[in-house]
């Protein structure tokens, strides 16, 4: 997506933010024609309700598809769920699934629009949209900005996004992790590679901390839970150690005292060297969602 795309984006929801922000707040209802299918193959809980909340704000209908108790347990491929849901004339999916790729293999087969709400390890646009918009909203501007990522890049689909995004924008991305869970192509993403902690956080404006997926702990990726925390988990300590203000962002959901210490994901206000976004995400996250369905479906409303 071109930067001028992306910031147009970015502008419409900081509008909608502003009016979430008043009580009661009341919108067009731009979207009252549209039904929109939330397709979601794995759990969410912040980018399920925030897509829903977000559609019922522009006035459209939603139906709220699960994996769990639907045709799927008796074999039903993707391609059919799809094709069944737009025979209900939805007008678009919201599309969460397992595998990577599964959103550009549902716009192939459907002239509906496809959001994608995660794909495997693959992407998250709007989780890095929102995380971008957060950034810019509190720096005023992203070009030159230092985010570094922390964690799980390789199995992460928020990272590969929000260095996508980042990147277009003009900021400089540093990703921070066991060389075992850096993606193989780290290389040639343009980005700077630390894994020493205490470095990436003292080169960057901001943390974007990623979630270190349990699993990875059983499957040789890191010797154990306790080390990998001691090595690569944020907390007061090393945050003292540097000295500086570091904006820390999280896309949910956090293990605590793993990748983030209590501390640091709750410290929602200065004094200290650090402050938490993760809740400022999330109602951003509203704002942002509302502005991608607006500007995919509004213009087709009758």
């Amino acid at each position: 997506m071109p930067a001028e795309d992306i910031s147009a984006l970015l502008d419409l929801a900081g509008v909608f933010k502003k009016k979430l922000a008043t009580p009661a707040p009341e919108f067009t209802p731009t979207l009252r024609r549209r039904r929109i299918a939330l397709v979601f193959f794995e759990n969410s809980t912040r980018t399920r309700f925030s897509f829903d909340v977000a559609c019922r704000y522009l006035g459209a209908g939603t139906l709220s598809f699960t994996a769990s108790g639907s045709s799927v347990s008796k074999g039903e491929t993707l391609s059919d769920t799809i094709r069944n849901l737009e025979a209900m004339q939805v007008d678009a999916f919201v599309l969460r699934h397992a595998s990577s790729g599964a959103a550009g293999f549902i716009a192939g087969i459907t002239e509906k629009s496809v959001i994608n709400a995660g794909d495997g390890s693959h992407e998250h646009p709007t989780q890095a949209l929102l995380d971008i918009f957060t950034l810019r909203e509190h720096f005023g501007a992203t070009d030159g900005l230092k985010v570094v990522i922390l964690g799980d890049v390789q199995h992460s689909r928020v990272a590969r996004s929000n260095i996508f995004g980042l990147q277009t924008l003009g900021a400089k991305v540093g990703l921070c992790s066991p060389a075992t869970l850096l993606p193989n192509d780290a290389g040639h993403l343009g980005v700077r590679l630390f894994t020493d902690l205490d470095r990436a956080i003292a080169w960057a404006d901001a943390a974007i901390v990623l979630r270190l997926q349990l699993e990875r702990a059983t499957g040789g990726f890191i010797p154990s839970l306790e080390e990998y925390s001691s090595h690569f988990g944020l907390n007061d300590e090393r945050l003292e150690k540097i000295r500086k203000h570091l904006l820390v962002l999280h896309p949910g959901p956090i293990n605590r005292e793993i990748e983030i210490s209590n501390n640091v994901a709750d410290r929602i206000q200065p004094p200290g060297y650090s402050r938490s976004m993760l809740l400022e995400q999330v109602t951003n996250g509203v704002a942002v969602r509302m502005a991608v369905l607006q500007t995919i479906l509004a213009d087709k409303t009758a």
